[in-house]
């Protein structure tokens, strides 16, 4: 079997209202497909989201991919990420990252397996978090008890909120009201996406231990290293971060650097599943837990695969309006508050195009 072309299909659709975190305003939700076709008719498909460009990447990458046996994913992988010419960090990795998950989700069509399977079938399924808690125009302390516990009616016994967009008090506040909306049982995860300094998110930390915090996601930026360092010793909250963060040439960097405990590595941005199972060796290396950040759909597979797998990060309408139409099947938390990854071959999902199509761009 050969691989004989990659196609790249956009759709984008609003939210109906603007969510914010503690650095960025999300006004609407994109999806990008990465279809891998085949001389057998067999197709991979990959998914991502990406940003105007994107069509040019691919037509650049294709002469690394196209006539290549897919079974051969690391071969074409690091025929792909070049430095010096390509890859390395950005919107090229991402890209790479999307055509690697098509060509996972290939070779678990190939094989007839899913692709949690393929990387080891460690457990049958995993624990979940809902993310959620944004800021949002006219939602106040009220509005945050009432969604918390809207998650826990859909069985969530793990949420996530954001912080680090408003006042240090007005987020302590904040993260009493979801405490207190969710009970003494329940995990609660805070997330600044990299908003502080680190004596800023030291200082936080500090006043909301006593909420018993599971983890703090990115509490300072992206490649400020040291400063995560400085937080996981200032702290007894569990620091987490790694989305923004690629290949395993990174993640050696924050394990170097004693900067978390948890790792979140991120397979549509990081370098794609190829890449994301060398970031689970270098964890477990390390006795590391890895809870992977983004989609579901794909990560489902990724943290039950593997043996450091911590808890799976899921998301819901309160922040993609298409949660349960965008793919043909919607992935559902059991009674447990856990999910098993499908046991279709490859990831086990596919696209709505009939539902997607009224919001196509490209």
């Amino acid at each position: 079997m050969k691989i004989t072309d990659i196609t790249l299909e956009s759709y984008e659709w609003p939210r109906p209202k603007p969510i914010r975190n503690g650095m960025f305003v999300y006004y609407n939700v994109r999806l990008d497909i990465v279809t891998v076709h085949t001389d057998e008719g067999l197709k991979g498909v990959g998914v991502g989201s990406g940003a105007p460009g994107w069509d040019a990447v691919i037509e650049s990458l294709k002469p690394g991919v196209v006539g290549q046996d897919p079974i051969n994913v690391e071969r074409i992988w690091h025929q792909l990420w070049v430095p010096k010419l390509t890859g390395r960090r950005g919107y090229e990795t991402r890209v790479i990252s999307a055509i690697d998950i098509a060509i996972w989700d290939l070779i678990g069509k190939i094989t007839n397996q899913p692709v949690y399977k393929l990387l080891g079938g460690f457990a049958d399924r995993i624990d979940v978090y809902i993310a959620g808690g944004y800021y949002e125009e006219g939602k106040g302390l009220a509005e945050l008890a009432e969604e918390m516990e809207s998650n826990l009616e859909l069985g969530a016994r793990a949420v996530k909120m954001k912080i680090g967009g408003e006042s240090m008090s007005v987020d302590v506040e904040r993260v009493k009201t979801a405490r207190e909306a969710i009970g003494p049982d329940v995990k609660l995860m805070v997330d600044a996406n990299n908003a502080y300094r680190h004596h800023e998110a030291i200082a936080i930390a500090k006043r909301i231990e006593e909420y018993d915090i599971f983890w703090f996601e990115e509490p300072c930026g992206a490649d400020d290293y040291d400063g995560h360092a400085r937080v996981v010793a200032a702290t007894s909250i569990p620091i987490s971060t790694g989305e923004n963060e690629y290949t395993r040439y990174g993640f050696r960097d924050l394990i170097q650097h004693r900067a978390a405990s948890i790792l979140q590595p991120d397979a549509n941005i990081m370098g794609g599943v190829t890449e994301f199972r060398k970031v689970a060796d270098l964890a477990a290396a390390h006795d590391l837990a890895v809870s992977p950040h983004g989609s579901q759909d794909v990560h489902i597979h990724l943290v039950t695969g593997i043996p450091t797998g911590l808890i799976l990060e899921y998301y819901r309408d309160t922040v993609d309006p298409m949660w349960d139409t965008k793919f043909k099947e919607t992935l559902r938390l059991d009674s447990d508050g856990m999910l098993a990854p499908p046991e279709r071959p490859g990831f086990g999902f596919g696209p709505n195009y009939e539902a997607l199509e009224r919001h196509r761009i490209a």
